[in-house]
């Protein structure tokens, strides 16, 4: 599909993977982007998962119709992108694959190769022919050696992963042909799950591109972004800067229903203190993939847990692990729980959410049954954090 004169895209479609990283799901598949630079010279921006390799070179010819590749140049080492670099080099020998220093590293590391690179430094330029490209490296966004592309003649940017999303494309790739509303909450879920620990790096790339005119955005998952490229870089330095719209995320494990019915009366208690915004996960049924997402959108975080063996309800301290490791910053905070015999729940809740530097409004332990007055003592919590989100406005 044509983006611009001398501009294609030649990614593919994945729609029956169901594991994204084998570990993220993919309700709507996912497309893996790849782009064509036709022109005196040709350039490769980037390659597909291995597993979609046959309709790749497909795409590739039915553009090329026999002309040779010049330059393979790869923004990020991900298998995702990186897993069809043998096979390129395989088919067309004589290609030169550009990229970093890191980037070579890895080349060697995954095929073994060592020969036919064009290193490119911060600012190096490619001349094409009339279509002249420019190169930033933007490293830990979200590996050591990503980089982005910038055709200067057009005005994209081939920018890696940065901007992606998970989905399929169905049928259009260009924002402007499509409708792109679903794309939004599968764009922050991808960046909570991917992306998410990496907002320093994020906030340096964003200030080498902030006098960078985007025309077109050229991710390497989910749509092209054209009319919403201002949207999708805004996003980003929202995300990046870890701020949140007003609201809650309540989470919460239950073996036998007594933290569930505390769950519920928190999130009674947020409603009635005058928030809108309350989103309520059993995180045995929610794959962490959607609560993250929510986490990073909203400035709340509620968590609840039973004592189990001594310990956290393993699927809550999995999911508090993944929070914490993504280094989330400036949220509101307060916890729940109950047992049946000795209670160390909120306690051990505690000693992993301390490490994030949060704003602790409190927490309620209960031992045996929910009853009205611990079912009173979340409500009254409840009203407590929302009031907090209130002051932040």
């Amino acid at each position: 599909m044509k983006i611009v004169d001398n501009v294609y895209y030649v990614g593919v479609n994945d729609r029956n993977k169901t594991l994204f990283e084998n570990q993220w799901p993919l309700p709507c598949g996912v497309s893996y982007n790849s782009y064509l630079l036709v022109d005196d010279k040709v350039a490769l921006v980037d390659t597909v998962d291995i597993s979609c390799c046959e309709v790749f070179f497909n795409e590739i010819e039915e553009v090329l119709a026999g002309r040779k590749i010049d330059y393979l140049i790869i923004n990020h080492m991900e298998p995702d992108h990186s897993g069809s670099i043998g096979l390129v080099r395989q088919k067309y020998p004589d290609i030169k694959i550009v990229g970093n220093a890191k980037t070579f590293s890895m080349i060697k590391g995954y095929f073994g190769i060592e020969d036919g690179l064009l290193e490119v430094k911060d600012g190096d330029s490619l001349s094409l022919g009339s279509l002249k490209l420019s190169f930033f490296l933007t490293p830990m966004v979200h590996w050591p050696e990503t980089m982005m592309t910038y055709d200067t003649t057009h005005q994209i940017l081939f920018s890696g992963d940065a901007f992606g999303c998970f989905g399929a494309l169905d049928g259009g790739v260009l924002d402007s042909t499509i409708n792109p509303d679903r794309y939004w909450d599968e764009m922050r879920r991808y960046y909570a799950c991917i992306v998410g620990k990496y907002g320093s790096p994020v906030q340096k790339a964003l200030s080498k591109l902030k006098d960078v005119k985007l025309e077109y955005i050229c991710s390497t998952h989910g749509p092209v972004w054209q009319k919403e490229t201002a949207k999708a870089v805004a996003l980003y330095d929202r995300w990046s800067r870890y701020v949140a719209e007003p609201g809650a995320v309540v989470v919460y494990g239950s073996m036998y229903g007594n933290t569930e019915q505390m769950a519920e009366s928190v999130a009674r208690g947020l409603v009635q203190g005058g928030v809108k915004n309350v989103v309520v996960y059993n995180a045995t049924k929610t794959d962490p993939s959607f609560i993250l997402s929510d986490v990073f959108r909203y400035s709340a975080l509620v968590v609840g847990s039973p004592t189990y063996m001594n310990e956290l309800f393993p699927v809550v301290e999995s999911f508090l692990q993944k929070v914490a490791r993504r280094d989330v910053k400036n949220r509101i905070f307060a916890s729940f729980g109950s047992a049946s015999w000795a209670g160390v729940s909120v306690k051990r809740i505690s000693e992993i959410i301390d490490k994030c530097g949060w704003r602790l409004v409190g927490s309620v332990d209960n031992l045996h049954a929910a009853t009205s007055q611990k079912k009173a003592e979340c409500e009254l919590l409840g009203k407590q954090i929302a009031l907090e989100i209130q002051k932040e406005g």
